[in-house]
């Protein structure tokens, strides 16, 4: 175990190794939001909610919202969390609760940017995470250093233009 911070891999894509054992992580594409001394944040950004919609999403949270939620993906962002609603989102960027990730990407969740999404009003970039990922001190470091994961520069088409179901192989593309 290495007890020293690797690089920063703050608004890179992880991409689980194709042997990880780890349900949780088979074939995921990770948004990392958060990496230091403190531990790790991140967000898989290629696995759907099954079941739940964008209007029952907004319908829950009692956010009025339009027909345009119908098709909205609601994408489970990781094991942590797991009721916590996310933003992995484009400009514009002045929601109340935002970090910035890169230049391009910023993290919300704050109401405000919600009740904008549920009638168009929001920006033009997003998608809608249920919970994340999370490693404590120095435990991504680890696993980085035991190979556990790639890392590739993050692509904005990727992550939101980019069918679900070929968004792995495709950032796997990404490292070459």
């Amino acid at each position: 175990m290495s007890d020293e911070l690797s690089e920063s891999v703050k608004g890179k894509f992880l991409l689980a190794m194709p042997g990880l054992p780890d349900p949780n992580f088979y074939q995921t594409v990770t948004c990392m939001c958060e990496h230091n001394e403190s531990g790790a944040l991140g967000f898989i950004v290629n696995k759907v909610h099954p079941l739940l919609t964008g209007r029952e999403l907004f319908e829950d949270l009692k956010i009025d919202c339009n027909a345009s939620v119908d098709k909205l993906d609601i994408y489970l962002g990781g094991p942590v969390q797991p009721s916590g609603v996310f933003v992995l989102h484009g400009p514009p960027f002045n929601w109340n609760e935002s970090l910035r990730v890169t230049d391009w990407l910023y993290l919300s969740n704050s109401r405000d940017i919600l009740e904008a999404i549920a009638v168009q009003e929001g920006p033009e970039s997003f998608m809608i995470i249920l919970g994340c990922a999370g490693w404590g001190p120095l435990q991504l470091d680890n696993e980085l250093h035991d190979s556990a994961w790639l890392t590739c520069e993050p692509s904005s088409d990727l992550l939101f233009s980019t069918n679900p179901n070929v968004k792995y192989e495709k950032a796997m593309m990404l490292i070459y």
